[in-house]
């Protein structure tokens, strides 16, 4: 296998500025640290060619780009969850978002699409509680006659002939 290495973005879109927030910001801290430690250690030995990437192993080599996708069914199905492939979390992420009222435009932003229809027709399902409030909205938006027979006319032919 042959490993391509590039440090720009597919597009212009993809090439975009996300924020650390919370356990993330977190956990690529510890990964810094991390790193720091393994180069204190290693001393030379370690590959500084890569200096300032995450997915480096303890020498400072770059990590195989099909690690992720390789390991992930292994780390799910060891975890209890259901079977899908890594790049399912993009969907993930997006029907999250959007089901917490997260605008697709800015969801859009987030997964770096440059086409919106993109994240509106591929990335962002809706979940049963998004349709729920759609029909609550027809309701509220299309009150039904208050006063409709729906009785069968069958019902007065049978009573008729009870009577008889």
């Amino acid at each position: 296998m042959k490993i391509i290495e590039q440090d720009s973005a597919k597009t212009k879109s993809s090439l975009r500025t996300l924020p650390l927030v919370g356990s993330f910001r977190d956990y690529f801290q510890k990964v810094k640290e991390a790193q720091e430690l393994n180069k204190k250690v290693c001393g030379n030995c370690y590959n500084y060619e890569y200096d300032g990437y995450v997915f480096v192993n303890e020498l400072g080599d770059l990590m195989r780009p099909e690690y992720l996708t390789s390991y992930f069914p292994q780390y799910i199905q060891k975890h209890g969850c259901k079977r899908m492939h890594f790049h399912d979390l993009r969907h993930s992420c997006a029907s999250l978002l959007l089901a917490n009222g997260v605008p697709l435009k800015q969801i859009q932003e987030w997964l770096g699409h440059s086409d919106f229809s993109t994240t509106a027709n591929i990335y962002a399902h809706l979940d049963y509680t998004s349709k729920l409030s759609s029909a609550k909205a027809m309701v509220s938006g299309m009150a039904l006659p208050e006063s409709v027979n729906f009785g069968s006319k069958w019902a007065e032919i049978s009573a008729d002939d009870g009577e008889n």
